[in-house]
């Protein structure tokens, strides 16, 4: 059974935000909820200037789900973290836990009257009857079960943002990282790691001219 992933290639990302305008159209999000967004970080800094694309990662170990006091999170065969909203008490636990950001409140108002929680499905339902208007309104379009991949993945420009099988995902991104080079290394991966991943190249330094 496939393990479904995301990853962003930062190499790629160009910031047009068609991911986060196809993820709202395909499931008709609501006024002040995000279930995809993107971050820049060094905006406006020349040759520093990196993107990417971020919503619920589907953690094999969810944080969410460890905290959740109702226990409303569960997992699909195909590793998708979804929620029931109709067990969500709106306690805000997860959105606490979570290293993404991924968990959305869309109600406003006094603090702690946050609503049921909403977030990235995967584009795969929820506990519903699979394409049945209940399941619709609750968590959107559900195209895992029509054999599509999620939205965000087909909008794609640049194919930046890749999504589906987690081992065909990771091919398609150790290829192309493998390819850069050294200077195309995995973005970040430095700054983690403080050297390159294995299997990528070293690009060979320029000999200055006299």
């Amino acid at each position: 059974m496939a393990r479904m992933k995301f990853i962003c290639d930062a190499e790629r990302c160009i910031e047009c935000n068609g991911c986060v305008t196809a993820c709202k159209n395909e499931h008709e999000v609501p006024w002040g909820v995000n279930r995809r967004r993107v971050v820049t970080i060094n905006d406006g800094v020349f040759g520093q200037e990196k993107s990417i694309s971020v919503a619920c990662m589907h953690c094999s170990d969810a944080p969410c789900m460890a905290v959740c006091p109702v226990d409303c999170f569960y997992k699909t065969d195909e590793g998708v973290v979804l929620h029931d909203k109709d067990v969500c008490i709106g306690c805000g636990y997860c959105s606490y836990a979570c290293p993404f950001g991924a968990p959305q409140f869309p109600s406003n108002g006094t603090f702690g009257l946050r609503g049921k929680m909403d977030k990235c499905t995967f584009c795969a339902g929820g506990p519903e009857e699979n394409g049945s208007k209940a399941e619709f309104e609750k968590y959107g379009r559900n195209r895992l079960a029509e054999g599509k991949l999620p939205s965000c993945v087909e909008m794609c420009s640049t194919k930046a943002l890749l999504g589906g099988d987690g081992d065909m995902v990771a091919e398609i991104f150790r290829t192309r990282v493998t390819r850069r080079g050294r200077d195309g290394e995995a973005w970040g991966w430095g700054t983690a790691y403080g050297k390159a991943p294995e299997g990528s190249n070293p690009a060979p330094k320029k000999e200055k001219k006299s």
